[in-house]
């Protein structure tokens, strides 16, 4: 669960951060300005649709950051992204046939998962 005055001071720190009042980072991000003020007083918890919303808007915004503090802020994922030397994919060895070579089988796929470098992910299921 997410610590609900936790959660209020990452929320005032991406405020502050991005040198935005409550009301022009609810318009922002399409919220109305209640809603931000309701989170910030603590009379109202954040729905994963407002959280959603943070996330998608401002991508420097790591989700695990903004839900449970742990992370960072701003992301790290653009500086490590540019600072990373990607390796070719090895050629498939005689032993290990290419996927377009395998006979198809019985096998389904169960669930696919993708993360996206702000720390977000989606799944879905079969």
């Amino acid at each position: 669960m997410v610590n609900t005055s936790d959660f209020i001071k990452r929320l005032e720190h991406l405020l502050q951060y991005y040198g935005l009042s409550a009301s022009s980072f609810a318009d922002k991000i399409n919220v109305q300005r209640s809603s931000i003020s309701h989170l910030l007083s603590g009379r109202n918890k954040p729905s994963l649709d407002f959280v959603l919303k943070v996330v998608n808007v401002f991508p420097d915004v790591n989700l695990y950051w903004l839900l449970n503090g742990k992370g960072s802020f701003p992301s790290d994922a653009e500086k490590s992204t540019t600072n990373t030397v990607t390796a070719p994919k090895p050629k498939p060895t005689p032993e290990e046939p290419s996927i377009k070579s395998m006979p198809k089988s019985k096998k389904e796929i169960e669930k696919i998962i993708i993360f996206y470098s702000d720390g977000s992910f989606e799944a879905y299921n079969n």
